[in-house]
């Protein structure tokens, strides 16, 4: 087994509006059948991905908030990995008028287009932050903070290195976390630049590609292992 560990994306990678559909489960069922761990790798608040996801028990390890929290679903133990959010840049942003701000253990998120109000409050505050997109949502977090540094601390304490790991995305905040891994995925649906830098684009989109991610994973690595070599070579 070359690649030992799938790095998936949730909103627009396995999930289609907030929901993972049943054939995209088993999928991942079949995945872990196989011996390889799952680590989600997600901007979703901790306690909204709770909500809404009820199986997170097929993952090893989540990292959340773009990289900002790790959360194992078997004992139900986190750890914020970098500094609480801001609430004077809270304050100040709600005074302003800002509206559907939601603030997790150390993100805060907002809605284009108010990351123009969001930069200029950073700079009027002397703020070392740094705004991630995600297609229409807007994150603000430490400035050392994305979904790589998460993903990092995740394998870390799984034992797994990078290039052992496959990882897959659709969206802007993917590309840190995907460039680091061994072999670099996107779903059909993803945004053109994220599709120019991975070495495979999935015919299906969401979960349709994910699972065929999978049975390549399972079925055909080798395929994988000879494009890897290639970009690497």
């Amino acid at each position: 087994m070359r690649f030992q560990a799938l790095a998936t994306d949730y909103d627009g990678t396995i999930a289609r509006d907030g929901v993972v559909d049943d054939a995209t489960i088993v999928a991942l069922e079949r995945l872990r059948a196989s011996g390889r761990r799952l680590i989600m790798v997600t901007g979703r608040e901790l306690d909204d991905l709770i909500r809404v996801c009820p199986r997170l028990d097929l993952f090893d390890l989540v990292v959340a908030e773009n990289g900002a929290v790790l959360y194992d679903p078997t004992d139900k133990l986190e750890a914020v990995l970098s500094g609480g959010p801001s609430l004077e840049l809270v304050n100040r942003l709600t005074a302003a008028g800002v509206p559907d701000i939601s603030v997790g253990r150390s993100i805060i998120a907002l809605w284009k287009p108010n990351e123009v109000e969001a930069l200029e409050a950073i700079r009027d505050l002397g703020l070392e932050l740094h705004i991630v997109f995600n297609k229409e949502a807007v994150m603000i977090l430490p400035s050392a903070v994305n979904k790589a540094t998460g993903l990092a601390e995740a394998l870390k304490r799984l034992d797994l290195d990078e290039l052992d790991v496959v990882g897959v995305g659709d969206a802007e905040n993917d590309h840190s976390f995907i460039s680091a891994c061994g072999y670099r995925v996107a779903v059909a649906n993803a945004i053109p630049s994220l599709k120019e830098v991975v070495d495979l684009v999935t015919e299906g989109a969401r979960g349709e590609g994910v699972q065929q991610l999978v049975d390549r994973m399972i079925e055909e690595e080798d395929q994988l292992v000879s494009a890897q070599r290639r970009r690497t070579g």
